[in-house]
């Protein structure tokens, strides 16, 4: 299990635990359910990078402390 950092630059952080062979699009239903949006709203970012939803976090070489930036569309 590794610990990922997101921050909608509003003033929402939020930590979430998930494994490293996870999808981008299971992150980002485990974010929709700490944060109350729908999961298909959320855009994670880093600088200009959009991370698409298919790919593991393995593949992207994300680790344990990365931050996102999370939008909302």
């Amino acid at each position: 299990m590794i610990e990922i950092t997101v921050n909608d630059r509003l003033g929402k952080k939020v930590r979430i635990k998930c494994n490293p062979n996870d999808t981008i699009g299971d992150l980002k239903k485990l974010i929709a359910l700490q944060t109350g949006t729908r999961w298909d709203k959320i855009v994670l970012k880093k600088w200009y990078t959009i991370y698409k939803d298919h790919i593991t976090l393995q593949d992207y070489e994300i680790h344990e402390g990365f931050n996102f930036e999370l939008y909302y569309q």
